[in-house]
């Protein structure tokens, strides 16, 4: 009982982090292209999460327990003036075991003392990062968000996966920046929604025994007009090294993605904006 008592006092303390649901698309179904979802796996070790800070849902994201990271996340992006200067915060907060596994309330959020709430069992904690020389990266990006109740929204570990931290801070946050750049020119000037999905695949190791470390960080990007068409995507994948990323179609990302996976495909935009566009942006150098 006290137990139970600690925990309704810090989720009225915190500012919420996430929303397990039964069905992203009827959930948060906003984030998604055509309120279509990308590929979800069937497996029980997944869980469908509404990311969700003062009952607002900021970006949706589906999260592998196992591993202890996210298969991906999905986000609107929404960054006229680019960038937005958001302060950033030093600790990721941490969505209670009870919420994960008991679609509790999603204004349940703890940022210290893990152990004796009871959390960790099916996601990351900050104590597993320290030391391990990898960061906590996130999927939404601070860099991109577009205010500052957004950016602090980002700082969930359900939204992060340890990359390595030359590949993190130099690379990658490139390629966020370039994006970002580009979304804010080309797609948000002419009305166009500009959809982005950012995942990992699991490698081989692990840190501390507990969360994966990533073999390949991805993303992928689909501007549509008034119409819901397809004007403008394009991809990238990288392996989780200091290494720039590779610049692919949609339709190319998904192909390797399935064979990563090893499933029998795997789709982002649900085959919106997965041809080759005669209006695709140019090469973003990085």
């Amino acid at each position: 009982m006290l137990l139970l008592l600690y925990v309704l006092m810090l989720s009225l303390l915190s500012g919420g982090s996430a929303k397990v649901v039964r069905d992203l698309e009827s959930e948060c179904g906003q984030f998604f292209v055509n309120g279509k979802s990308p590929t979800r796996f069937p497996e029980p070790q997944y869980r469908q999460i509404c990311q969700t800070r003062n009952n607002v849902v900021y970006y949706a994201t589906f999260y592998d327990t196992d591993n202890r990271i996210p298969v991906y996340t999905v986000y609107i992006f929404e960054v006229i003036i680019f960038p937005v200067n958001c302060s950033r915060s030093s600790w990721f907060l941490t969505d209670s075991l009870l919420q994960l596994d008991d679609n509790a309330s999603p204004n349940m959020q703890f940022k210290e003392d893990v152990k004796i709430q009871g959390v960790g069992k099916s996601q990351a904690l900050n104590e597993d990062y320290m030391k391990s020389g990898y960061d906590r990266g996130h999927l939404a990006p601070v860099y991109q968000a577009n205010s500052q109740s957004c950016a602090d929204a980002t700082f969930t570990l359900t939204n992060a996966a340890p990359p390595n931290p030359t590949f993190n801070q130099q690379p990658w946050r490139k390629l966020e920046g370039n994006i970002a750049k580009e979304l804010s020119e080309q797609c948000l000037p002419k009305r166009y929604t500009a959809y982005i999905v950012t995942g990992v695949v699991p490698g081989a190791s692990k840190i501390n025994g507990r969360v994966n470390v990533s073999s390949h960080f991805w993303t992928a990007f689909c501007c549509l007009d008034n119409n819901n068409k397809c004007q403008i995507s394009k991809a990238f994948i990288g392996e989780n090294k200091n290494i720039p990323p590779k610049e692919k179609t949609v339709k190319d990302l998904e192909t390797e993605l399935a064979n990563l996976y090893k499933v029998e495909s795997f789709e982002l935009f649900m085959k919106c904006c997965n041809h080759l566009s005669t209006k695709m942006l140019p090469i973003i150098r990085i």
